[in-house]
């Protein structure tokens, strides 16, 4: 695959207060449900879409950065995006900058990825 700089992937998701049991369930600890979205969660959209979209079939995450600036509304939609920063074919390399902003707009956070990709190709 052939891949661009500012080539993005998008993915809108909505965690209910349902998601927020069965998250506490798997923590381990029902008695304390989170009241906003927890970064894990976040973070798994990001993983979602770095393994399926974009870059997609075949990527190693090498590193993963993320800045939280504001709590995640349960409820309402959050967009996770993916933009490509940049590329390195010749160490296979692609840089990514992760967003995950609320339905308002509110970044909720914010930060990098740097992954491994056998074909990255030259765009």
């Amino acid at each position: 695959m052939i891949f661009e700089l500012g080539q993005r992937a998008d993915l809108a998701r909505t965690y209910s207060e349902e998601d927020m049991r069965d998250f506490a369930r798997l923590a381990g600890d029902d008695a304390d449900v989170p009241s906003s979205v927890p970064g894990p969660l976040i973070g798994g959209l990001f993983s979602y879409l770095l393994g399926v979209e974009l870059p997609g079939r075949g990527t190693n995450y090498l590193k993963q950065s993320l800045e939280f600036l504001a709590p995640a509304p349960v409820g309402e939609e959050l967009t996770a995006s993916v933009t490509v920063t940049r590329l390195r074919p010749e160490k296979h390399l692609v840089d990514l900058e992760t967003v995950c902003e609320a339905a308002d707009g509110t970044r909720i956070c914010q930060g990098r990825a740097l992954v491994y990709v056998e074909d990255v190709g030259k765009g």
